[in-house]
């Protein structure tokens, strides 16, 4: 199985992810958000399947800084996806794709392997 993984290179969390598959024999590409902007169209994609407010990173220092207008405007998908395409750190990682098109937030051993299975 294939996997596609969206995040940040020199994130911690992306490097126990990629650990993780290697280690499970998995192949996977990855799609660094510093080299290559996600667009509106692939975050949408990402929100038919996991509600905004899991794919907003609400833990980083991005979201911290920001203003109480600037958080608010995140609770609206609309206004949100602008935000997180300037602003990728700010969405969840890692952002991994399976091949029947489901997904999975964050690094969670259990429910990543229950998607390999």
């Amino acid at each position: 199985m294939s996997v596609k993984v969206y995040g940040i290179k020199n994130c911690n969390t992306m490097k126990k992810a990629f650990t993780f598959l290697e280690e499970k024999g998995v192949a996977y590409d990855f799609i660094d958000y510093k080299k290559q902007k996600p667009s509106e169209e692939l975050l949408e994609g990402f929100l038919e399947k996991v509600p905004l407010e899991k794919l907003v990173n609400k833990k980083g220092m991005t979201y911290r800084k920001m203003d109480e207008a600037q958080r608010e405007a995140l609770e609206s998908k609309q206004s949100a996806l602008p935000i997180l395409v300037e602003n990728s750190s700010m969405i969840k990682r890692p952002v991994i794709v399976y091949g029947d098109g489901s997904i999975t937030l964050g690094f969670d051993e259990s429910e990543i392997e229950s998607q390999l299975s």
